[in-house]
């Protein structure tokens, strides 16, 4: 007669292993576990008149490390509630729900709920994954316009997609760039009344569109070394502290100009660079500005190169 010896083990997943370890550091008590080495570490160092070897003290750490660890674990179950008590700053008067929700409760009830919401969040992931497939076979046809669009920083996959749903890929119902620009309502307003310029607010024009364009422009602004990251920069030094809106939205036509010019004439981008602004200053022109700016303060200005 022989006796089934085999029982099924259950190993805890990555997750469920990851949670263990966390609640064990928690139980540790870390800082005071820095500490006691910390201490620990100097009385070597002063122990001895020449410095020990490097392998007595890392040997020496690690065991005092996991030594001092366990004792603060098995402290902090044994002392758990004077722990609790020892709350400070604004949880302190509140030391009985703190024991309560320490002590934690998940009735039946809850388990339904966290059930229903879960596989609520099932089913948008699900129905957001089949009009994923949709769009993907709708934008089957304009793959090359799409990814063209996509060589533009700050404009992904999703952006593209709205780029071609809102305004397709013939380009030539807009005569010019200025045309989808305005079209569109990504460019300034133009209210002018009695020789007097009044507000430039922009039209309403394609929402979708221009929200796409708005978050494709926050996105460029935040690249390294690009032309749209250094537009942004140069617009915002030059609308001021409030002007990131500005720069931003200045931006986004940017970017709508150049997706004009991929579509109309069938080419990837290529970036001018991030210095391009530094570039196009011109000294002697900077110099002249200045020069003039002074002569119109009552100044008389000699200019010679320095020794």
């Amino acid at each position: 007669m022989t006796a089934n010896t085999n029982t099924d083990i259950e190993l805890p997943t990555e997750r469920g292993l990851l949670h263990l370890l966390t609640q064990y550091r928690a139980l540790t008590k870390p800082r005071v576990t820095h500490l006691a080495i910390f201490c620990a570490v100097i009385g070597m160092f002063l122990s001895s008149a020449e410095l020990p070897p490097w392998r007595v003290v890392l040997v020496a750490t690690l065991g005092i490390w996991l030594l001092a660890g366990a004792a603060f674990a098995v402290n902090s179950l044994i002392e758990k509630h004077i722990d609790q008590k020892m709350a400070r700053t604004r949880m302190r008067p509140k030391i009985p729900e703190l024991r309560l929700a320490l002590e934690g409760r998940f009735s039946e009830h809850h388990a339904l709920m966290l059930e229903m919401h879960l596989a609520h969040v099932d089913h948008l992931t699900a129905s957001i994954g089949r009009i994923d497939d949709q769009v993907d076979e709708v934008m089957s046809p304009f793959g090359d316009e799409a990814q063209r669009l996509q060589t533009i920083p700050g404009v992904g996959k999703r952006t593209a997609e709205v780029i071609v749903a809102e305004i397709g890929v013939d380009m030539s119902r807009f005569p010019t760039a200025g045309h989808l620009a305005s079209w569109a309502g990504m460019c300034p307003g133009n209210h002018q009344s009695a020789g007097k310029r009044r507000s430039g607010k922009a039209r309403k024009g394609d929402q979708a569109l221009r929200a796409a364009l708005c978050e494709a422009a926050w996105a460029a602004a935040r690249t390294k070394d690009t032309y749209l990251s250094a537009q942004f920069r140069h617009l915002r030094r030059r609308f001021g502290k409030k002007g990131d809106n500005k720069a931003v939205f200045a931006v986004g036509h940017s970017i709508l100009v150049i997706a004009w010019h991929l579509l109309a004439n069938e080419c990837d981008y290529h970036d001018l660079g991030g210095d391009y602004f530094a570039q196009r200053n011109d000294a002697d022109a900077r110099k002249r500005y200045l020069i003039r700016q002074l002569e119109a303060m009552g100044q008389r200005v000699t200019v010679g190169s320095a020794a």
